[in-house]
Protein backbone atom coordinates (compact mmCIF):
# COMPACT_ATOMS: atom_id res chain seq x y z
CA UNK A 1 0.00 0.00 0.00
CA UNK A 2 1.46 3.16 -1.05
CA UNK A 3 1.78 6.11 1.47
CA UNK A 4 0.94 8.21 -1.41
CA UNK A 5 -2.66 10.30 -0.66
CA UNK A 6 -4.86 9.94 -3.82
CA UNK A 7 -8.23 11.56 -4.82
CA UNK A 8 -11.47 10.00 -5.18
CA UNK A 9 -10.47 8.41 -1.34
CA UNK A 10 -11.61 8.81 2.04
CA UNK A 11 -8.88 8.02 4.77
CA UNK A 12 -10.00 6.92 8.44
CA UNK A 13 -7.47 8.31 10.77
CA UNK A 14 -6.78 6.60 13.84
CA UNK A 15 -6.07 9.90 16.70
CA UNK A 16 -4.45 9.35 20.07
CA UNK A 17 -6.99 8.23 23.04
CA UNK A 18 -4.72 10.23 25.31
CA UNK A 19 -1.15 10.94 24.65
CA UNK A 20 -0.16 12.64 21.79
CA UNK A 21 2.76 10.38 21.54
CA UNK A 22 0.55 7.83 19.88
CA UNK A 23 -0.06 9.29 17.23
CA UNK A 24 1.32 7.76 13.86
CA UNK A 25 4.05 9.06 11.42
CA UNK A 26 1.44 7.70 8.70
CA UNK A 27 -1.56 9.39 10.24
CA UNK A 28 0.33 12.73 9.94
CA UNK A 29 1.02 12.53 6.68
CA UNK A 30 -2.36 11.45 5.79
CA UNK A 31 -3.20 14.43 7.32
CA UNK A 32 -0.92 17.08 5.77
CA UNK A 33 -2.04 15.72 2.44
CA UNK A 34 -5.71 15.57 2.17
CA UNK A 35 -7.60 18.10 0.61
CA UNK A 36 -10.03 18.32 3.75
CA UNK A 37 -10.30 16.51 7.17
CA UNK A 38 -13.80 16.00 8.17
CA UNK A 39 -13.68 16.27 12.00
CA UNK A 40 -15.90 15.04 15.07
CA UNK A 41 -15.38 18.15 16.81
CA UNK A 42 -12.97 21.55 14.74
CA UNK A 43 -11.70 22.72 18.11
CA UNK A 44 -10.31 19.48 19.45
CA UNK A 45 -8.66 18.17 16.06
CA UNK A 46 -7.43 22.09 16.11
CA UNK A 47 -5.50 21.18 19.05
CA UNK A 48 -4.38 18.20 17.83
CA UNK A 49 -3.30 19.85 14.23
CA UNK A 50 -1.36 22.76 15.54
CA UNK A 51 0.74 20.32 17.41
CA UNK A 52 1.99 18.69 14.65
CA UNK A 53 1.82 22.20 12.19
CA UNK A 54 -0.84 20.79 9.98
CA UNK A 55 -2.48 23.63 8.21
CA UNK A 56 -4.76 21.53 6.49
CA UNK A 57 -8.57 22.58 6.24
CA UNK A 58 -11.08 21.13 8.56
CA UNK A 59 -14.97 20.40 8.39
CA UNK A 60 -17.47 19.44 11.10
CA UNK A 61 -18.65 15.80 10.76
CA UNK A 62 -20.56 14.41 14.06
CA UNK A 63 -23.29 12.67 14.96
CA UNK A 64 -25.61 15.41 14.84
CA UNK A 65 -25.22 16.35 11.31
CA UNK A 66 -23.37 13.40 9.96
CA UNK A 67 -27.01 12.65 7.58
CA UNK A 68 -26.38 16.02 6.14
CA UNK A 69 -22.79 16.14 5.39
CA UNK A 70 -22.78 12.62 3.91
CA UNK A 71 -24.00 13.85 0.13
CA UNK A 72 -21.79 16.81 0.62
CA UNK A 73 -18.72 14.86 1.12
CA UNK A 74 -19.56 12.08 -1.41
CA UNK A 75 -19.67 14.68 -3.86
CA UNK A 76 -16.25 16.43 -3.14
CA UNK A 77 -14.67 12.79 -3.23
CA UNK A 78 -16.53 11.71 -6.60
CA UNK A 79 -15.10 15.16 -7.87
CA UNK A 80 -11.68 13.78 -7.46
CA UNK A 81 -11.12 15.42 -3.80
CA UNK A 82 -9.30 13.51 -0.71
CA UNK A 83 -10.55 13.45 2.93
CA UNK A 84 -9.64 12.02 6.04
CA UNK A 85 -12.51 11.35 8.99
CA UNK A 86 -11.34 12.00 12.36
CA UNK A 87 -13.17 11.27 15.46
CA UNK A 88 -11.90 13.25 19.32
CA UNK A 89 -9.79 9.81 19.88
CA UNK A 90 -9.36 6.65 18.60
CA UNK A 91 -10.57 5.05 15.29
CA UNK A 92 -13.54 6.60 13.52
CA UNK A 93 -16.56 4.24 13.40
CA UNK A 94 -15.81 2.31 16.78
CA UNK A 95 -17.90 3.77 19.46
CA UNK A 96 -17.62 7.09 17.41
CA UNK A 97 -18.99 8.50 13.64
CA UNK A 98 -17.62 7.07 10.76
CA UNK A 99 -19.74 3.90 9.68
CA UNK A 100 -22.24 5.84 7.73
CA UNK A 101 -19.58 7.60 5.97
CA UNK A 102 -17.65 4.35 5.28
CA UNK A 103 -21.25 2.98 3.88
CA UNK A 104 -21.98 5.49 1.56
CA UNK A 105 -18.44 5.21 0.13
CA UNK A 106 -19.11 1.67 -0.15
CA UNK A 107 -22.33 1.95 -1.77
CA UNK A 108 -21.09 4.81 -4.24
CA UNK A 109 -17.57 3.07 -5.49
CA UNK A 110 -15.40 5.62 -3.31
CA UNK A 111 -12.50 4.01 -2.05
CA UNK A 112 -11.24 3.57 1.14
CA UNK A 113 -8.68 3.12 3.33
CA UNK A 114 -8.23 2.87 6.98
CA UNK A 115 -4.95 4.71 8.79
CA UNK A 116 -4.63 2.77 11.76
CA UNK A 117 -4.42 4.21 15.21
CA UNK A 118 -5.07 3.52 19.17
CA UNK A 119 -8.44 1.94 20.31
CA UNK A 120 -9.52 1.92 24.06
CA UNK A 121 -11.40 -1.07 23.41
CA UNK A 122 -8.02 -2.74 22.19
CA UNK A 123 -5.65 -1.09 24.41
CA UNK A 124 -8.30 -2.16 27.33
CA UNK A 125 -8.26 -5.86 26.49
CA UNK A 126 -4.32 -6.71 26.01
CA UNK A 127 -4.13 -5.10 29.56
CA UNK A 128 -6.93 -6.78 31.46
CA UNK A 129 -5.07 -9.98 31.96
CA UNK A 130 -8.61 -11.94 30.68
CA UNK A 131 -8.31 -13.87 27.73
CA UNK A 132 -8.46 -11.88 24.35
CA UNK A 133 -8.53 -14.46 22.09
CA UNK A 134 -12.48 -14.22 21.52
CA UNK A 135 -14.28 -10.87 22.92
CA UNK A 136 -17.12 -8.92 22.55
CA UNK A 137 -17.08 -5.12 22.01
CA UNK A 138 -20.48 -2.86 23.61
CA UNK A 139 -19.44 0.05 23.96
CA UNK A 140 -21.45 2.33 26.01
CA UNK A 141 -24.29 1.24 27.86
CA UNK A 142 -27.98 2.50 27.35
CA UNK A 143 -28.69 5.29 30.18
CA UNK A 144 -32.19 3.88 30.67
CA UNK A 145 -32.58 1.14 33.63
CA UNK A 146 -35.08 -1.11 31.63
CA UNK A 147 -32.62 -0.81 28.23
CA UNK A 148 -29.46 -1.48 30.34
CA UNK A 149 -31.09 -4.53 32.12
CA UNK A 150 -32.04 -6.27 28.91
CA UNK A 151 -28.36 -5.26 27.15
CA UNK A 152 -26.36 -6.80 30.27
CA UNK A 153 -28.84 -10.35 29.64
CA UNK A 154 -28.30 -10.47 26.56
CA UNK A 155 -24.88 -10.82 26.89
CA UNK A 156 -24.94 -12.66 30.67
CA UNK A 157 -24.34 -16.17 29.25
CA UNK A 158 -21.22 -15.84 26.81
CA UNK A 159 -18.93 -17.00 27.11
CA UNK A 160 -16.53 -14.42 25.27
CA UNK A 161 -14.54 -11.55 27.25
CA UNK A 162 -16.93 -8.23 27.40
CA UNK A 163 -15.76 -4.77 26.71
CA UNK A 164 -17.63 -1.72 28.03
CA UNK A 165 -17.23 2.02 27.99
CA UNK A 166 -18.15 4.34 31.01
CA UNK A 167 -18.22 7.32 32.20
CA UNK A 168 -17.31 8.32 36.10
CA UNK A 169 -20.67 9.24 37.10
CA UNK A 170 -22.66 5.92 35.91
CA UNK A 171 -19.61 3.66 36.51
CA UNK A 172 -21.13 2.88 40.45
CA UNK A 173 -24.57 2.08 38.96
CA UNK A 174 -22.79 0.08 36.25
CA UNK A 175 -20.68 -2.03 38.81
CA UNK A 176 -24.34 -2.69 40.77
CA UNK A 177 -25.86 -3.68 37.46
CA UNK A 178 -23.08 -6.02 36.46
CA UNK A 179 -23.08 -7.76 40.01
CA UNK A 180 -27.07 -8.73 39.79
CA UNK A 181 -26.79 -9.99 36.15
CA UNK A 182 -23.24 -11.49 36.14
CA UNK A 183 -22.89 -11.94 39.53
CA UNK A 184 -20.11 -10.64 42.24
CA UNK A 185 -17.35 -13.63 41.31
CA UNK A 186 -16.70 -12.49 37.58
CA UNK A 187 -13.59 -11.52 37.29
CA UNK A 188 -13.07 -7.60 35.94
CA UNK A 189 -10.47 -5.48 34.64
CA UNK A 190 -11.10 -1.67 34.88
CA UNK A 191 -9.11 0.71 32.63
CA UNK A 192 -8.95 4.56 33.96
CA UNK A 193 -7.67 7.90 31.26
CA UNK A 194 -5.71 5.03 29.18
CA UNK A 195 -2.28 6.58 27.93
CA UNK A 196 -3.28 9.64 29.84
CA UNK A 197 -0.71 10.77 32.69
CA UNK A 198 -3.02 9.40 35.41
CA UNK A 199 -3.66 5.95 33.53
CA UNK A 200 -4.46 3.12 35.80
CA UNK A 201 -5.72 -0.92 36.26
CA UNK A 202 -8.00 -2.09 38.89
CA UNK A 203 -8.33 -5.83 38.69
CA UNK A 204 -10.53 -7.94 40.93
CA UNK A 205 -13.93 -9.83 41.40
CA UNK A 206 -17.14 -7.40 40.22
CA UNK A 207 -17.84 -7.57 44.25
CA UNK A 208 -15.52 -6.22 45.81
CA UNK A 209 -14.51 -3.58 42.29
CA UNK A 210 -18.43 -2.47 43.57
CA UNK A 211 -16.54 -2.18 47.19
CA UNK A 212 -13.91 0.06 46.21
CA UNK A 213 -15.72 2.22 44.08
CA UNK A 214 -18.01 2.99 47.16
CA UNK A 215 -15.09 3.94 48.79
CA UNK A 216 -13.10 5.57 46.04
CA UNK A 217 -14.51 8.46 43.80
CA UNK A 218 -14.83 7.50 40.05
CA UNK A 219 -12.77 9.96 37.65
CA UNK A 220 -11.84 10.23 34.17
CA UNK A 221 -12.80 7.92 31.45
CA UNK A 222 -13.29 3.78 31.61
CA UNK A 223 -12.88 1.21 29.82
CA UNK A 224 -13.75 -1.74 31.41
CA UNK A 225 -13.14 -5.76 30.95
CA UNK A 226 -15.40 -8.24 32.08
CA UNK A 227 -14.63 -12.42 32.10
CA UNK A 228 -17.05 -14.16 30.00
CA UNK A 229 -19.50 -16.69 31.07
CA UNK A 230 -18.05 -19.99 32.78
CA UNK A 231 -18.17 -22.68 29.86
CA UNK A 232 -21.06 -25.37 30.93
CA UNK A 233 -19.53 -28.72 31.33
CA UNK A 234 -20.81 -31.17 27.88
CA UNK A 235 -24.36 -32.35 28.24
CA UNK A 236 -23.04 -35.31 26.38
CA UNK A 237 -19.88 -37.61 27.63
CA UNK A 238 -17.01 -37.27 25.80
CA UNK A 239 -17.70 -40.65 24.06
CA UNK A 240 -20.63 -39.23 22.90
CA UNK A 241 -19.08 -36.39 21.24
CA UNK A 242 -16.18 -38.75 19.76
CA UNK A 243 -19.26 -40.62 17.91
CA UNK A 244 -20.72 -37.33 16.54
CA UNK A 245 -17.30 -36.25 15.38
CA UNK A 246 -16.37 -39.41 13.93
CA UNK A 247 -19.59 -39.71 11.58
CA UNK A 248 -18.83 -36.08 10.47
CA UNK A 249 -14.88 -36.81 9.78
CA UNK A 250 -15.83 -40.28 7.65
CA UNK A 251 -17.65 -38.05 5.09
CA UNK A 252 -14.68 -35.65 4.66
CA UNK A 253 -15.42 -33.06 7.41
CA UNK A 254 -12.56 -31.46 8.73
CA UNK A 255 -11.34 -32.00 12.18
CA UNK A 256 -11.87 -27.83 12.84
CA UNK A 257 -15.11 -28.20 10.86
CA UNK A 258 -16.57 -31.04 12.39
CA UNK A 259 -15.47 -29.40 16.10
CA UNK A 260 -17.09 -26.14 15.09
CA UNK A 261 -20.83 -27.99 14.13
CA UNK A 262 -20.91 -30.49 17.12
CA UNK A 263 -19.91 -27.70 19.21
CA UNK A 264 -22.23 -25.52 18.15
CA UNK A 265 -25.04 -28.40 17.98
CA UNK A 266 -24.46 -28.98 21.55
CA UNK A 267 -23.65 -25.43 22.94
CA UNK A 268 -19.95 -26.23 24.23
CA UNK A 269 -16.85 -24.58 23.89
CA UNK A 270 -15.31 -24.83 20.57
CA UNK A 271 -11.59 -25.31 21.74
CA UNK A 272 -12.90 -28.53 24.06
CA UNK A 273 -14.49 -30.08 21.27
CA UNK A 274 -11.31 -29.45 18.97
CA UNK A 275 -9.08 -31.02 21.17
CA UNK A 276 -11.50 -34.41 21.68
CA UNK A 277 -11.20 -34.28 17.87
CA UNK A 278 -7.24 -34.09 17.74
CA UNK A 279 -7.28 -37.30 20.22
CA UNK A 280 -9.56 -39.45 17.78
CA UNK A 281 -7.70 -42.28 15.48
CA UNK A 282 -9.30 -41.67 12.21
CA UNK A 283 -7.59 -44.74 10.34
CA UNK A 284 -8.98 -46.85 12.96
CA UNK A 285 -12.38 -45.31 13.08
CA UNK A 286 -12.34 -45.70 9.74
CA UNK A 287 -11.27 -49.87 9.55
CA UNK A 288 -13.94 -49.89 11.94
CA UNK A 289 -16.49 -48.64 9.70
CA UNK A 290 -15.49 -51.33 7.05
CA UNK A 291 -16.20 -54.19 8.86
CA UNK A 292 -19.55 -52.84 9.68
CA UNK A 293 -19.18 -52.59 13.48
CA UNK A 294 -21.15 -49.59 15.24
CA UNK A 295 -19.07 -46.59 15.37
CA UNK A 296 -17.25 -46.21 18.56
CA UNK A 297 -15.02 -43.69 20.65
CA UNK A 298 -11.82 -44.13 18.91
CA UNK A 299 -9.39 -41.76 20.77
CA UNK A 300 -5.93 -41.76 22.61
CA UNK A 301 -7.14 -40.42 25.60
CA UNK A 302 -6.62 -43.19 28.21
Amino acid sequence: MSNEVTGKTLYLVGTPIGNLGDMTMRGIQVLRDVDTIAAEDTRHTGKLLHHFEIKTPQISYHQHNEQQRIPELIAQLQAGKSIALVTDAGMPGISDPGYLIVAACVAAGIRVIPIPGVTAVITAVSASGLPSDRFVFEGFLPAKGEERRVRLESVAGDARTLVFYESPHRLRQTLADFGTTFGTERQIAIGRELTKLHEDFWRGEIGTAIEHYTQTEPQGEYAIVVAGAPVSHPTLSDEAIDRALIELMLNGTSRSQASRIVAEQISQSRRYVYQLALAIDLDAARSQSVSGSEPQSISGRD
